[in-house]
């Protein structure tokens, strides 16, 4: 067999080690590096605040893909220390989280051993490490972070809402001010381009997220809960939307269908969220397996009210061809039809109308079901994603061999 032709080795930058898959940027991360692998040589470098990650099984993971894997721990004092400089210096607080000096001497070292073409860093959360490097760099923003942190500021309690709106202006001016620093920048949606607050954010490329068609494949089996919401169930607008089902949507469900069941579903469950959990509102926690919990299932939902972004699990849903419910805010970011190949509800009245709808309509949700499948199997692969930001990247680094 010949050896793989390399284009570049890509030293990859993120805020957490990409594995286990239950966060949004670590699903993106390992898939994004997956797909690059197959024509570069990844170098990769990884923040660890959280000392429960088994680094061990995430190095077998990611072994396969990538030519060397460091993961860097911050411990808390690093992380109080760097909260600290960061509201003293004016910069993101999320910034000064995942930033220390000691892990950027780190940082840098291994820079300084690999040589590499490029510089890949995901999220402005570790842009202070390398956006200074005299080296072609690219950065992927992933979300408009500053517009998330506006929506959570707007339903805030009165003492925590000056805090969260110190933060969007600081990470509005901070997205704008890095943008100078990097050649190649990626968003997941054109909503999110629309709203980045720099004048030339039409040359920010969308790179949107892809789905794992074989592994999120319809599976025929029978179904314990009627609804199912998943996700990480610490992240605020997870949070948000769980306790939006549990007082809002689920109480206009049950006075027409009483033995509704409703499965949330995922990893660490804030404590807002399990004291929503009753006989009808069932809270799983870590699941080894998250496709169990569509397959068991007959309809997703995901009324998202704050947060940016695409929904992964919109698309997982999806793909596994149930029916999927959701906000004009998630919608905004997926871009499937409404009506055709997803329901959008714009309150708790509408949610509630398309719930009963699917539970009492079984053709109209398996006919919703497939339109919703081709649709995701149709838009979204990680491929044709990632291929978007490679060419960026090769082409720039041609340019600077040709120079």
């Amino acid at each position: 067999m010949p050896p793989k032709s390399v284009e570049m080795k890509i030293f990859v930058l993120l805020p957490r080690i990409p594995y286990p898959l239950e966060k949004g940027d670590k699903l993106r991360a390992f898939n994004q590096i997956k797909q690059l692998a197959k024509h570069n040589e990844i170098v990769l470098c990884a923040l660890n605040d959280n000392p429960k990650v088994s680094e061990q099984d995430a190095f077998h993971a990611l072994q396969p893909y990538c030519q060397s894997i460091s993961f860097i721990k911050i411990n808390k004092a690093q992380i109080l220390l760097g909260l600290i400089r960061a509201f003293f210096k004016g910069l993101p607080m999320q910034c000064g989280y995942f930033y220390n000096r000691k892990a950027a001497k780190k940082v840098n070292a291994l820079i300084a051993k690999h040589q590499p073409d490029m510089l890949y860093c995901q999220l402005l959360r570790t842009a202070e490490y390398i956006r200074h490097k005299d080296l072609p760099k690219a950065i992927d923003y992933q979300d408009i972070f500053s517009y998330g942190m506006k929506r959570r500021a707007d339903i805030a309690s009165r003492a925590t809402r000056p805090i969260y709106n110190m933060e969007y202006h600081r990470l509005q001016r901070y997205e704008a001010e890095i943008f100078d620093d990097f050649d190649v920048r990626s968003i997941i949606s054109e909503p999110d381009r629309a709203l980045f607050p720099h004048e030339k954010r039409d040359e920010i490329l969308i790179v949107p997220n892809g789905v794992d068609h074989e592994k999120y494949a319809p599976q025929d089996r029978e179904k314990a809960y009627d609804l199912v919401f998943t996700g990480n169930m610490s992240y605020p607008p997870n949070v948000n939307a769980v306790e939006y089902l549990s007082n809002e949507i689920m109480p206009l469900v049950w006075k027409a269908l009483p033995e509704t069941k409703l499965y949330i579903a995922g990893a660490s469950p804030d404590p807002r969220v399990r004291k929503c959990a009753s006989e009808r509102l069932i809270v799983s926690g870590w699941l080894d397996d998250i496709r169990d919990a569509y397959a068991l299932s007959r309809i997703f939902i995901a009324p998202m009210r704050i947060g940016t972004g695409l929904q992964n699990k919109l698309l997982e849903a999806m793909s596994m061809r149930l029916p999927a419910i959701t906000s004009p805010l998630a919608n905004a970011s997926l871009g499937a039809k409404p009506d055709e190949e997803i329901l959008v509800g714009n309150n708790a009245e509408e949610m509630a109308h398309h719930i009963i709808t699917l539970l009492t309509n079984q053709e109209k949700a398996e006919r919703l079901a497939q339109a919703g499948y081709n649709f995701t199997n149709r838009v979204y692969d990680w491929g044709k994603a990632t291929a978007i930001m490679e060419h960026a990247m090769t082409q720039l680094t041609t340019e600077q061999l040709n120079n």
